[in-house]
């Protein structure tokens, strides 16, 4: 195998370190972000709304 051919397989092998440090950095700003709306009043009361209504939904119960 030619030096060239080498270089090119070797590129589509994976992520490199740089790759995997955006993709950290990005799934916890994502996951902060969750946890920052998560704990906000107005998506507890939301939650709860949503399930003070799923047994009047549900016929039955």
């Amino acid at each position: 195998m030619k030096p060239s051919q080498f270089r090119a397989r070797r590129s589509e092998r994976g992520m490199t370190t740089a790759e995997y440090t955006v993709g950290t950095l990005g799934a916890c700003t994502v996951g902060g972000v969750l946890v920052k709306i998560g704990q906000s009043e107005w998506f507890g009361d939301l939650v709860k709304d949503l399930l003070d209504k799923i047994p009047g939904m549900i016929p039955g119960l």
